[in-house]
């Protein structure tokens, strides 16, 4: 049984190192318009990070499970990040 507990273990760590990577793919966009890049490799390196950065995102969604991703995204939803606001104001 201790080798399930780690196998678990190892998924759910590499499910948070790919969620992680796939989080900071997204520096990609905002960082390619400022550099001497050609416009043409540009145009598709924007699209195709954001691309990837989705789908590393649900591959580390499957890894750490439903619960963990939905709380994870949860995090990164800027209305949520209002709410929290209201709440602490109002108490």
């Amino acid at each position: 049984m201790p080798s399930t507990e780690n196998k678990k273990s190892f998924t759910y760590k590499l499910g948070i190192g790919v969620i992680i990577f796939s989080l900071s793919l997204w520096l990609v966009p905002i960082i390619t318009p400022f550099t001497p890049i050609p416009t043409k490799v540009k145009a598709g390196l924007i699209p195709g990070s954001i691309i990837v950065a989705e789908i590393m995102f649900w591959l580390g969604a499957l890894l750490v499970g439903k619960e963990v991703a939905n709380k994870f995204k949860s995090y990164l939803n800027p209305k949520k990040w209002r709410e929290k606001d209201d709440t602490k104001s109002k108490q």
